[in-house]
């Protein structure tokens, strides 16, 4: 979770609004609860974003919770697709030093039409990259050459998704719908 926050200050830093979804009380994935509260609030954010950025990893590839927020995220909703045209940038974190998340995250943007920028961030040996002082979610990442490629990954995020901006419609037109 700290490497969450992380990406949402430097952002932050960089002129960009910022959303955090906290996806405690999100039903597993059903038919039946489309209108529960934390999906509505999960759809809701996801169609007010420009772009998103994803850093889940536990045991070495995605975790359970975060999958089950991106199987309530709709490929379509009528004729809206609400992630078709925004910019991903992925990040991963890994207790050791051996780790392939992010070629899950990309796959995943992949079938949602979002664009990956080429940049990524990998953390390896998470629990060394955090000071132990400090409240709960509220250490910082070191200062090290791990924190300066975040840096560059949200830098190229923010630039990426200024170029796309504009054009976010114009993916959703296609020939074939």
């Amino acid at each position: 979770r700290l490497v969450a926050f992380e990406p949402c200050r430097i952002l932050f830093r960089l002129g960009c609004d910022v959303r955090v979804f906290d996806p405690e009380g999100l039903p597993v994935k059903n038919d039946v609860d489309h209108g529960h509260p934390k999906v509505q609030e999960l759809r809701g954010l996801s169609q007010w974003s420009d772009g998103h950025i994803w850093v889940p990893e536990q045991h070495g590839n995605l975790t359970a919770v975060f999958k089950n927020q991106i199987d309530w995220i709709p490929l379509s909703t009528g004729s809206i697709r609400p992630t078709q045209g925004r910019t991903l940038a992925i990040a991963q974190v890994c207790g050791g030093s051996q780790f392939n998340a992010v070629n899950s995250l990309r796959i995943l943007g992949r079938w949602m039409r979002m664009f990956t920028i080429p940049n990524q961030s990998s953390i390896p040996k998470a629990y060394t990259q955090f000071p132990d002082e400090g409240q709960p979610g509220d250490q910082r990442l070191m200062p090290s050459g791990n924190r300066d490629r975040l840096v560059d990954c949200m830098e190229e995020f923010v630039k990426y998704t200024i170029l796309m901006k504009p054009h976010m419609d114009l993916f959703g037109d296609r020939y074939s719908e």
